[in-house]
């Protein structure tokens, strides 16, 4: 199980995605990032890179790329998931 789940599932301000995840940690949105640990080592440095000095908290899962989006409800893997704090 990972830590969180039942908030990955039902979350409202939930951000699945590179990209998305990046621009809400540029627009200083506090968020708790979920990294998949098959996820490749140029994406957590990116995350990494964009979270130094912010309100971030990343957190590598144990579960896959697949195992995440399913988590997600949706139908494809997910590489990194986020969630704003409102």
């Amino acid at each position: 199980m990972l830590l969180g789940e039942p908030d990955l599932k039902t979350r409202k301000k939930r951000i699945v995605g590179l990209k998305q995840t990046l621009r809400a940690i540029q627009q200083n949105k506090p968020c708790i990032v979920y990294l998949a640990n098959d996820v490749d080592e140029h994406i957590v440095k990116k995350i990494k890179m964009a979270s130094a000095g912010k309100d971030v908290k990343i957190i590598v899962t144990r579960v896959g790329r697949k195992e995440l989006g399913r988590i997600c409800q949706i139908d494809v893997s997910a590489a990194v998931v986020a969630l704003v704090q409102e």
